[in-house]
Order: C-alpha cells, then sequence, then structure tokens
C-alpha cells in the first residue's frame, strides 16, 4: 500500500494540551495531515482501542489512514489501517502476518546500520530520526540533524528507491523544509500540532511548507 507521508500527525495523550485525541485528529486531518498515528506510551489496552475506534471514526470523513504505534493488538482490534513499530518492538515479519499483506506497517530506523539492516520489503514506510532535539519523548542519542536523515535515507532509497521516508523529532514549521531538503518525503510532528493554539492552522501551515519543498525539489 502506497502511504502518503507528507504530514504524520501523531497524537499522544501525554502531549494533547489536555484535548480529546479523537477531535485533535480531526483538527489535523482538517488542516491537511495525511497520516494519523496513535501513540500510548502507558495507556491500558480497552482505552487505548476505545481511543483508537474514536480516532478511526473521526478520520472518516478524510480518507487519510491510519495506524497504532507499538502496538499491533490495539490495531487489530480496533480495525486500524496498520502499525509503527520500532526495533524493539514486534518483529516486522510477526506484525506482517498477524496484520496480513495490506496493512500499512511503518518502521522507526534510527542509523544508517538499521537502515541497511531493515527488511523493506515487509515495510511501506520508515520514519527515521531524532533530527531535531524534542520533549515529546526521551531521547537517548543525540540528534542527528539533516545530514544524518540524509544518510539514513540515502541506505534506504538505495534498497527499495520508492520506499517513503518521513523526518521525526522536533520537527515544526521552522525546520520542515529541511527536513524535505534532506531528501524526506514528509514530517512526522506531534508537539508543533498537539500543543498549538489552532492544530488545524499548525497542520495547514506544515503541509503548506511540505509541499512547498516537495515542489521546489521536483516532488510531490
Amino acid at each position: 500500500m502506497k502511504v502518503d507521508l507528507r504530514l504524520n500527525a501523531i497524537v499522544d495523550p501525554e502531549r494533547a494540551g489536555g484535548r480529546d485525541l479523537a477531535e485533535l485528529a480531526r483538527l489535523c486531518a482538517q488542516g491537511g495531515a495525511t497520516l494519523v498515528q496513535l501513540r500510548d506510551k502507558h495507556g491500558d489496552t480497552g482505552a487505548m482501542v476505545e481511543t483508537a475506534r474514536a480516532i478511526k471514526k473521526a478520520l472518516a470523513p478524510f480518507g487519510i489512514a491510519f495506524v497504532v504505534n507499538d502496538r499491533v493488538d490495539v490495531a487489530l482490534a480496533a480495525g486500524a489501517d496498520g502499525v509503527h513499530i520500532g526495533p524493539e518492538d514486534m518483529a516486522v515479519a510477526d506484525a506482517r502476518r498477524l496484520l496480513g499483506p495490506d496493512a500499512i506497517i511503518g518502521l522507526s530506523i534510527k542509523s544508517p546500520a538499521e537502515a541497511e539492516a531493515a527488511p523493506v520489503d515487509m515495510i511501506n514506510y520508515a520514519g527515521s530520526g531524532g533530527v531535531y532535539v524534542t520533549l515529546s519523548k526521551e531521547q537517548k542519542k543525540p540528534p542527528i540533524g539533516p545530514q544524518g536523515l540524509a544518510r539514513i535515507i540515502e541506505v534506504l532509497k538505495r534498497r527499495k528507491r520508492q520506499m517513503p521516508v518521513c523526518g521525526i523529532a522536533g520537527v515544526d514549521a521552522t525546520n520542515a523544509a529541511e527536513v524535505i531538503d534532506a531528501g524526506a518525503d514528509g514530517v512526522a510532528v506531534i508537539s508543533a500540532l498537539s500543543l498549538a493554539l489552532d492544530p488545524t492552522a499548525a497542520a495547514r501551515t506544515l503541509r503548506g511548507i511540505v509541499d512547498g519543498a516537495l515542489a521546489e525539489r521536483g516532488g510531490s
């Protein structure tokens, strides 16, 4: 499945500014988000399934994909379009076997070595970073910057030319164009959308920046 990564809006209860996550997802989609991801590192499974179902319902009018971070079980129960997993989560092969051939599977890739080892034929996209400093999660390593992102993308595109890649961590309106200039197909954003006074307007601004940078690069 082809995934539109231009604006990957990640909604997380710990970075939602008190907003309901389904409503936050709707506001981001209204502003131009092309993919929404639910990330909840500490929620109870039952509550996460209900939240995921509510987000899926809120996104239905927009026709954009919805994935769940880490939790293959929650994605299955809620009928999400797929999952985004990291190196410490369920193996990609196992996730693919459980979710089936049509599900979206995204994989976090943080270094050229991980890019070389990634099962690129079993994933639909990669999220690479952390590009910049972020407060949305603990960063165990220093930011890789646009140059580090470019090196990861180079490896992934060599191995699978059409592999979509988004840059993540600390991305906002001031640096989104740099992420695209580094070779990314889009940006993954948390705080710059979720904590904005007007998430719809923030999404519209970011989407415009990404689309403009892609157009300058000759992509879309």
